[in-house]
């Protein structure tokens, strides 16, 4: 399905992944002129892209950039139980295929390519950078999925009875915890609207997939050393959702030489659209600010300049 509105195409699509699962994808591309960068949105949990993500994707393709989206297994349009994320590591192969393949096709060889992860997506993200370190010119996490909050977490006594279960009955929906789309959202407006949106998860955790976010951001934590791409981390200060401090730890113990952290006072989790609109404002001018920059010849660092120099080369062969 393709449409244009406001000089942007927008066109839906499924592919399979190699589980046999159809998966949702979308993408957002300016009407008129070539995208001077190609982004990719990694979406939050229980979340999706199509709706959810749509205005983010309309300021970046308004800026001049080209946008994809994708839902992951059990979530949004895509294959899967709500919510279920039986083995992380499967979600990433997903993600980092679809979106790789994209940047291989003939038009998009040279044009730079960013991630933008959101929350457990930007868990995701990171992911995707632990499999090809060379591979993206960078990235834009926001409120990422580095560490759990701890008022979001259950005891420790329930983690460790839960963790045990999980591989018993993975699919139940027993975890407690907090209201998330009540945390995450300032705006009551967008709290109805997520709440309204039949694509986005509103039961509570699975066992199988709580335990899968618990390991892979505590892996991510002890690792926060070995990100090397150019990065712009934002966190709400009023988040209680993800942990502010470990964003503020990613960027002092990342070994990138191009990083940039920016936390907002009285902002909470979700930044990219459950904010006031002066804040969303705020928030998006140091996005597009900071992509600009990195999306305009010359920049991007000398390992950039040797991914360009091999993507040549493998066109040629």
């Amino acid at each position: 399905m393709a449409s244009e509105t406001d000089n942007i195409m927008y066109e839906e699509s499924f592919i399979k992944n190699t589980r046999g699962m159809k998966l949702f994808t979308c993408k957002w591309l300016p009407a008129n002129q070539e995208p001077k960068a190609l982004i990719f949105i990694c979406h939050g949990y229980a979340m999706e892209c199509s709706i959810t993500m749509n205005s983010t994707a309309r300021r970046l393709v308004k800026a001049g950039f080209g946008v994809y989206g994708m839902d992951y297994e059990g979530h949004g349009k895509s294959d899967g139980l709500g919510a279920y994320v039986p083995n992380f590591d499967h979600l990433v192969d997903d993600v980092s295929t679809h979106y790789t393949s994209i940047c291989e096709r003939e038009e998009n060889k040279g044009k730079r390519r960013f991630l933008l992860g959101e929350s457990m997506g930007g868990a995701v993200l990171l992911l995707l950078h632990r499999k090809k370190p060379e591979f993206w010119d960078g990235a834009v996490l926001v409120a990422p999925m580095c560490k759990i909050a701890e008022e979001m977490k259950p005891s420790p006594l329930v983690i460790s009875i839960l963790s045990k279960l999980s591989g018993v009955i993975p699919t139940w929906k027993i975890i407690p915890g907090q209201d998330i789309i009540e945390t995450a959202f300032k705006q009551p407006e967008i709290r109805k609207q997520v709440r309204e949106n039949p694509y986005c998860y509103k039961g509570r955790p699975r066992l199988k997939t709580a335990y899968e976010l618990l390991r892979v951001s505590t892996d991510l934590e002890k690792r926060l050393n070995e990100v090397s791409l150019p990065f712009l981390v934002l966190h709400g200060e009023d988040d209680k959702v993800t942990d502010k401090a470990v964003s503020r730890e990613l960027y002092e113990t990342a070994s990138s030489s191009d990083k940039t952290f920016k936390l907002y006072p009285g902002m909470w989790h979700g930044l990219l659209y459950g904010e006031t609109p002066e804040n969303i404002e705020i928030v998006f001018a140091d996005i597009i600010g900071w992509l600009d920059k990195r999306a305009s010849d010359g920049h991007g660092g000398f390992e950039s300049e040797i991914k360009r120099e091999n993507d040549a080369f493998q066109l040629k062969e």
